[in-house]
Protein backbone atom coordinates (compact mmCIF):
# COMPACT_ATOMS: atom_id res chain seq x y z
CA UNK A 1 0.00 0.00 0.00
CA UNK A 2 0.93 3.53 -0.80
CA UNK A 3 2.30 5.61 2.01
CA UNK A 4 0.11 8.52 1.09
CA UNK A 5 -2.71 6.27 1.50
CA UNK A 6 -1.71 5.07 5.13
CA UNK A 7 -0.54 8.80 5.97
CA UNK A 8 -4.41 9.84 5.16
CA UNK A 9 -5.76 7.42 7.28
CA UNK A 10 -3.41 7.98 10.14
CA UNK A 11 -4.35 11.32 9.81
CA UNK A 12 -8.24 10.64 9.91
CA UNK A 13 -7.52 8.45 13.08
CA UNK A 14 -6.04 11.43 14.91
CA UNK A 15 -9.12 13.57 13.66
CA UNK A 16 -11.70 10.87 15.00
CA UNK A 17 -10.32 11.43 18.56
CA UNK A 18 -9.88 15.15 18.10
CA UNK A 19 -13.87 15.98 18.65
CA UNK A 20 -14.22 12.94 21.32
CA UNK A 21 -11.54 14.69 23.13
CA UNK A 22 -13.07 18.10 22.96
CA UNK A 23 -16.41 16.27 23.98
CA UNK A 24 -14.80 15.12 26.95
CA UNK A 25 -13.29 18.15 28.06
CA UNK A 26 -16.35 20.85 27.46
CA UNK A 27 -19.84 18.46 27.15
CA UNK A 28 -19.76 15.62 29.30
CA UNK A 29 -18.92 18.31 32.77
CA UNK A 30 -22.51 19.74 30.92
CA UNK A 31 -24.26 16.99 30.83
CA UNK A 32 -23.26 15.61 34.46
CA UNK A 33 -24.76 18.78 35.83
CA UNK A 34 -27.64 19.20 33.59
CA UNK A 35 -28.09 15.18 34.97
CA UNK A 36 -27.16 16.72 38.61
CA UNK A 37 -30.29 18.91 38.43
CA UNK A 38 -32.60 17.07 36.68
CA UNK A 39 -31.93 14.59 39.91
CA UNK A 40 -30.79 16.21 43.20
CA UNK A 41 -32.32 13.04 45.32
CA UNK A 42 -29.35 11.17 43.94
CA UNK A 43 -26.51 12.36 45.23
CA UNK A 44 -23.89 11.04 43.62
CA UNK A 45 -25.53 11.18 39.80
CA UNK A 46 -23.19 13.00 38.11
CA UNK A 47 -20.45 10.99 39.25
CA UNK A 48 -22.22 8.13 37.31
CA UNK A 49 -22.36 10.46 34.25
CA UNK A 50 -18.72 10.79 34.62
CA UNK A 51 -17.81 7.11 35.06
CA UNK A 52 -19.86 6.11 32.37
CA UNK A 53 -18.32 8.71 29.93
CA UNK A 54 -15.15 8.72 30.99
CA UNK A 55 -15.17 4.92 31.32
CA UNK A 56 -16.26 4.71 27.74
CA UNK A 57 -13.65 6.86 26.49
CA UNK A 58 -10.78 4.98 27.63
CA UNK A 59 -10.98 2.10 25.19
CA UNK A 60 -12.20 4.15 22.73
CA UNK A 61 -8.94 5.91 22.65
CA UNK A 62 -6.96 2.34 22.99
CA UNK A 63 -9.27 1.36 19.96
CA UNK A 64 -7.58 4.41 18.41
CA UNK A 65 -3.90 3.41 18.92
CA UNK A 66 -4.61 0.27 17.63
CA UNK A 67 -5.92 1.28 14.53
CA UNK A 68 -2.71 3.74 14.29
CA UNK A 69 -0.38 0.89 15.33
CA UNK A 70 -1.92 -1.79 12.25
CA UNK A 71 -1.67 1.58 9.63
CA UNK A 72 1.83 1.61 10.46
CA UNK A 73 2.28 -2.12 10.31
CA UNK A 74 0.61 -1.76 6.90
CA UNK A 75 3.70 0.84 5.99
CA UNK A 76 6.12 -1.97 7.53
CA UNK A 77 4.90 -4.30 4.52
CA UNK A 78 3.64 -6.61 8.30
CA UNK A 79 0.04 -6.03 7.34
CA UNK A 80 -0.02 -10.14 7.45
CA UNK A 81 1.18 -10.69 10.48
CA UNK A 82 0.88 -11.82 14.25
CA UNK A 83 0.99 -8.25 15.22
CA UNK A 84 -1.87 -7.12 12.78
CA UNK A 85 -4.31 -9.94 14.45
CA UNK A 86 -3.64 -8.96 18.08
CA UNK A 87 -4.28 -5.34 17.18
CA UNK A 88 -7.72 -6.44 15.42
CA UNK A 89 -8.56 -8.47 18.47
CA UNK A 90 -7.65 -5.52 20.60
CA UNK A 91 -9.90 -3.24 18.55
CA UNK A 92 -12.45 -6.25 18.62
CA UNK A 93 -12.24 -6.42 22.80
CA UNK A 94 -12.48 -2.25 23.30
CA UNK A 95 -15.45 -2.19 20.70
CA UNK A 96 -16.92 -5.35 23.04
CA UNK A 97 -15.80 -2.94 26.18
CA UNK A 98 -17.67 0.41 25.12
CA UNK A 99 -21.20 -1.07 24.33
CA UNK A 100 -20.78 -2.92 27.55
CA UNK A 101 -20.36 0.44 29.14
CA UNK A 102 -23.55 1.69 27.46
CA UNK A 103 -25.34 -1.60 28.15
CA UNK A 104 -24.50 -1.20 31.78
CA UNK A 105 -25.03 3.11 31.46
CA UNK A 106 -28.46 2.78 29.70
CA UNK A 107 -30.92 3.19 33.23
CA UNK A 108 -28.39 6.12 33.81
CA UNK A 109 -29.86 7.62 29.80
CA UNK A 110 -33.59 6.38 30.36
CA UNK A 111 -33.59 8.35 33.91
CA UNK A 112 -32.27 11.70 32.13
CA UNK A 113 -34.84 11.12 29.29
CA UNK A 114 -37.51 10.53 31.24
CA UNK A 115 -37.29 13.77 33.47
CA UNK A 116 -36.58 15.75 30.57
CA UNK A 117 -39.14 13.98 28.08
CA UNK A 118 -36.73 13.29 25.52
CA UNK A 119 -36.86 9.91 23.95
CA UNK A 120 -34.04 11.01 21.30
CA UNK A 121 -31.16 10.50 24.67
CA UNK A 122 -31.80 7.09 24.82
CA UNK A 123 -31.43 6.92 21.16
CA UNK A 124 -28.27 7.99 21.48
CA UNK A 125 -27.33 5.91 23.65
CA UNK A 126 -28.80 2.62 21.71
CA UNK A 127 -26.85 3.73 18.77
CA UNK A 128 -23.86 3.98 20.64
CA UNK A 129 -24.38 0.61 21.56
CA UNK A 130 -25.32 -1.05 18.18
CA UNK A 131 -21.87 0.73 16.53
CA UNK A 132 -19.73 -0.51 19.09
CA UNK A 133 -21.22 -4.22 18.33
CA UNK A 134 -20.72 -3.77 14.61
CA UNK A 135 -17.75 -2.59 14.82
CA UNK A 136 -16.74 -5.48 17.14
CA UNK A 137 -18.36 -7.92 14.52
CA UNK A 138 -16.49 -6.00 11.38
CA UNK A 139 -13.20 -6.67 13.95
CA UNK A 140 -13.79 -10.19 14.52
CA UNK A 141 -14.38 -10.48 10.58
CA UNK A 142 -11.35 -9.26 9.27
CA UNK A 143 -9.25 -10.88 12.47
CA UNK A 144 -10.45 -14.26 11.36
CA UNK A 145 -9.54 -13.63 7.98
CA UNK A 146 -6.17 -12.04 8.38
CA UNK A 147 -5.52 -15.21 10.73
CA UNK A 148 -6.81 -17.59 7.63
CA UNK A 149 -4.42 -15.74 5.35
CA UNK A 150 -1.36 -15.51 7.27
CA UNK A 151 -2.02 -19.85 7.58
CA UNK A 152 -2.54 -19.65 3.85
CA UNK A 153 0.85 -18.05 3.40
CA UNK A 154 2.70 -20.13 5.96
CA UNK A 155 1.02 -23.22 3.46
CA UNK A 156 2.59 -22.09 0.76
CA UNK A 157 6.08 -20.61 1.71
CA UNK A 158 6.53 -24.25 3.39
CA UNK A 159 5.46 -26.29 0.43
CA UNK A 160 7.68 -23.81 -1.97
Amino acid sequence: MKQGTTLFLKIAVILIGLPILALCIFLVPEIANFAAELYPDVALMKYYVYLDLYASAIPFYIALYQAFKLLSYIDKNKAFSALSVKALRNIKRCAIAISVIYVLGMPLFYLIAEVDDAPGFIVIGMVIIFASVVIAVFAAVLQKLLQEAIEIKSENDLTV
